[in-house]
C-alpha cells in the first residue's frame, strides 16, 4: 500500500522526524488560503500523486507569490502528470501540497528498505540527493552507504553519526541527522512499513536537517494492526479492479496481454503465466482466488476478468487441496452462466475431488474446453485466445 508524501510527513512528524510546515489542498481557494496562513514569501506547490519523478514532469513549482501560487495551483490541479514511473497515460492529479520554501545548502539521500538476506531493515544513505538513487547506484556505488539495523538495539546513535559523517554531514549537524535517521527508522518500523525514502534529506543554511520529501510503501499484509495509515488510502490512486477484487479477497494484477488467468495460490498463478508466455501467449492478469473461493469470489473474479476488453479467453487452473475441485466447478459453471460468458473458457481441475469437479463442468452445457495438465491447458487456451 503506498501513501501521498503529506500523509508521509504526517507520519514523519509523529516520530520526531523534521518536516518543512504544509498543508493538504484539494482546490485552488484553498490553496491560496494555505499559502496565506503559512506566510513567508516563498511557497512549494506539490503534486500529490503515487508516483516518483513528480519534478520533472512539471509537478512541482517553486511560487514567489500569492499569485504564482494561485497559478501554479490552476496549472496543476486537474493536470494528467506524466512521469517516468507513471507510464505514458499518466495520472490526474486531484490533490496538492502546498509547502513552506526552505533555505537549501545541501541535498541527501535517506532510505530504509527490507533487506532478506540479512533479515533486517537496511539503511542506506548518499550524499547525492535529489538525483535518481537507481543512477547513483549504478554509475557510483561508492556513494551508497548502508547500515543494516540490529532489531534488538534499533538505529543506535554511534550508527547514525558514523553513516551521516560518511555522507558528508558537516560536524555540527552530525547529531541532528542521527536523531533524523533513528526517528526515520522508528517510523519505518511500528509502521510495517517495507520502503522509506526521504529524497532530498536537505541541510539548510542554519545547519537544520529537514525531511523534504517522504516516500512510504506498507505491508499490506501488516495493515490489520495499522488502522490509521489503512485510513490514508487513496483508491484514485489504485486500479479500480485490484480495489475491486481486494474487497473479496482476490488477488488482482492487470497486466498487457489477453489471456485472463484465474487460479489458486500465488505460486501456481506466476507458473501459469510462465508457461503461457512459454509457448508464445500474453497473460491479461495474475488472479489468485486463494484457498477458500467461495461461488461468490469466483464470480467476482469472472466479473474483473471480462471487464478487461483486451481478454480473448479465460484460463482456469485449479489445483485442488484446501480448494476441492466440485466446489470450484460449481462456482466457474454459476459465473460462467450469470456474467453471460462470451469468450472462450478453458479449465484444468487437478486435486481433490477431481472427477467429481469434471462431472459437474461436463454436465453444465456449457461450451468449456477440459485441459489436462498445464501444458495442454496453456496450449488451448492460446489457440482458443487467436480464435
Amino acid at each position: 500500500m503506498n501513501i501521498h508524501e503529506y500523509q508521509g510527513k504526517e507520519i514523519l512528524r509523529k516520530y520526531g522526524v523534521t518536516t518543512p510546515r504544509g498543508v493538504p489542498c484539494f482546490s485552488i481557494n484553498e490553496a491560496i488560503e494555505a499559502a496565506e496562513n503559512l506566510g513567508g514569501k516563498v511557497w512549494v506547490v506539490k503534486a500529490q500523486i503515487h508516483a516518483g519523478g513528480r519534478g520533472k514532469g512539471g509537478g512541482v513549482k517553486v511560487a514567489k507569490s500569492i499569485g504564482e501560487v494561485k497559478q501554479y495551483a490552476e496549472e496543476i490541479l486537474g493536470m494528467q502528470l506524466v512521469t517516468h514511473q507513471t507510464g505514458p497515460e499518466g495520472r490526474e492529479v486531484k490533490r496538492l501540497l502546498i509547502e513552506e520554501g526552505a533555505n537549501i545548502a545541501k541535498e541527501y539521500y535517506v532510505g530504509m528498505v527490507v533487506d532478506r538476506e540479512t533479515q533486517r531493515v537496511a539503511l542506506m544513505a548518499s550524499s547525492e540527493g535529489g538525483m535518481d538513487i537507481e543512477e547513483v547506484a549504478h554509475n557510483t556505488p561508492e556513494l551508497i552507504h548502508k547500515v543494516f539495523v540490529d532489531p534488538n538495539t534499533g538505529l543506535t546513535d554511534a550508527e547514525g553519526q558514523d553513516i551521516a559523517r560518511k555522507i558528508g554531514v558537516p560536524e555540527a549537524a552530525v547529531k541532528e541527522a542521527s536523531q533524523f535517521m533513528q526517528g526515520l527508522y522508528k517510523a519505518f518500523d511500528e509502521t510495517d512499513a517495507s520502503l522509506a525514502e526521504i529524497n532530498p534529506l536537505v541541510l539548510t543554511g542554519d545547519d537544520r536537517i529537514i525531511a523534504l520529501d517522504a516516500k512510504f510503501n506498507f505491508d499490506s499484509n501488516g495493515m490489520y494492526r495499522q488502522p490509521e495509515v489503512s485510513g490514508m488510502r487513496d483508491f484514485d490512486e489504485e486500479d479500480p479492479d485490484e480495489v475491486a477484487a481486494s474487497k473479496f479477497d482476490l488477488t488482482y494484477i492487470a497486466l498487457d496481454g489477453d489471456i485472463a488467468c484465474m487460479v489458486n495460490g500465488a505460486g501456481l498463478a506466476m507458473a501459469t503465466m510462465d508457461i503461457i508466455k512459454l509457448f508464445g501467449g500474453e497473460p491479461a492478469n495474475f488472479l489468485d482466488v486463494g484457498g477458500g473461493a467461495t461461488t461468490e469470489r469466483v464470480t467476482e473474479a469472472f466479473k474483473i476478468m471480462l471487464a478487461n476488453p483486451k481478454v480473448k479467453c479465460i484460463l482456469v487452473n485449479i489445483f485442488g487441496g484446501i480448494m476441492r475441485c466440485d466446489v470450484i466447478a460449481n462456482g466457474i459453471v454459476a459465473a460462467a452462466r450469470q456474467v453471460e460468458l462470451k469468450v472462450p473458457l478453458v479449465v484444468r481441475l487437478e486435486g481433490t475431488n477431481v472427477e467429481l469437479g469434471k462431472e459437474i463442468l461436463n454436465k453444465s452445457g456449457l461450451p468449456i474446453i477440459s485441459a489436462d495438465g498445464m501444458t495442454d491447458a496453456a496450449k488451448k487456451a492460446i489457440q482458443a485466445a487467436k480464435g
